[in-house]
């Protein structure tokens, strides 16, 4: 598409397309009787039909969706590679663990997979992302100050491998514990039900391009991009012109779907720097994602320089004081330390 989208605009709230009438062009004779009667035209009603978008990613949705987010931890480490799911996520944020290896909180909203995982064990900022979108937390195991936040102060709903392994959480005979944990979407909404967790809720709307409307997003060229966590930790995104999106790879393997072996595809690449902490000996950190700083936007193999914010819990791209609109499709947020021109490279 090379920069230019021209796609059909599917509004949220839906829109009415009136009946019209169609009435057939007749040929009348040069007489006409006195007493004929001219029958007017039958009038055809169109069946109403509503259309709809996703509120997470801008994309068609053949109905409007009343569910809540579903948001996972996911595991990263090179013995849970390749993961199960990511590729449908909506939304996916990767942060720092403990040492160099990072985790992803994968939202899902307009597709809920067949099977997820490996899911891994949840951190406090991990509740903090997904308090925005009031979400369903899907874990397996926890940090202290996350179990504190999670199982006492119930600041999410969530679904525990800790209670259910062995039941809704399913260990993976090909890999060894704790990299082996994955879930159904069965299992999920058994997991709801038996929780007594509402399955409805509302869902934030994130601005995007107009579905009916040409746009050009501004920037500079990046069709190639490095984002450095550590000397042992690089991923590699490589824009593909026929696919509109970028792929992803930790190193020098392609991030695809174990199941499928789908490319991960990404329309909207946020990275953003911000400050982390090391606080514990077991390397747990604390990142803070409430303060706002710099970041950088590539959107269809081009890159702009922005700033991102907390807005109402959820963080977004702003530009000279307005939120930057997305490309619809998959939004990655990379969360990376402070000190954006010494992680990231394009």
């Amino acid at each position: 598409m090379n920069g230019m989208k021209i796609l059909t605009v599917l509004l949220a709230s839906g829109i009415m397309i009136a009946g019209c009438s169609n009435t057939e062009e007749t040929k009348l004779p040069e007489e006409v009787p006195d007493d004929a009667v001219e029958e007017p035209a039958e009038e055809k009603e169109l069946e109403p039909s509503s259309l709809f978008t996703y509120p997470l990613t801008g994309l068609e949705a053949e109905e409007e969706s009343g569910n809540r987010i579903i948001g996972v931890t996911i595991n990263n480490d090179p013995r849970a590679r390749p993961q199960t799911g990511l590729v449908d996520a909506d939304i996916v944020y990767e942060l720092l663990a403990e040492g160099n290896i990072t985790r992803f909180v994968a939202l899902y909203h307009s597709i809920l997979p067949e099977k997820i995982g490996p899911v891994r064990s949840s951190r406090t900022y991990h509740i903090d992302l997904l308090k925005g979108y009031n979400s369903i937390f899907v874990t397996h195991g926890w940090s202290p100050e996350a179990e504190q936040r999670l199982t006492i102060n119930r600041e999410l709903d969530y679904i525990s491998g800790m209670k259910y392994d062995g039941t809704l959480f399913q260990r993976s005979s090909d890999r060894v514990a704790p990299h082996n944990s994955y879930i159904t979407a069965e299992h999920i909404y058994q997991g709801i039900e038996q929780e007594g967790y509402e399955r409805a809720g509302d869902v934030p709307t994130f601005e995007f391009y107009s579905l009916d409307e040409e746009y050009e997003i501004e920037g500079e060229n990046a069709e190639s991009i490095v984002v450095q966590y550590s000397s042992g930790h690089r991923i590699n995104y490589e824009f593909n012109v026929e696919l509109s999106g970028y792929t992803r790879a930790n190193g020098e393997l392609q991030t695809v779907d174990h199941e499928t072996g789908e490319p991960q595809l990404i329309e909207n690449l946020f990275v953003v720097e911000t400050s982390h902490q090391v606080v514990d000996e077991q390397g747990r950190r604390v990142i803070d994602l409430n303060s706002g700083g710099q970041a950088l936007l590539f959107q269809d193999g081009k890159v702009q320089s922005v700033d991102w914010e907390n807005q109402d819990g959820i963080i977004t791209p702003v530009k000279d004081g307005n939120v930057v609109p997305l490309v619809p499709g998959q939004t990655w947020v990379n969360v990376i330390p402070m000190g954006i021109d010494q992680h990231i490279s394009y």
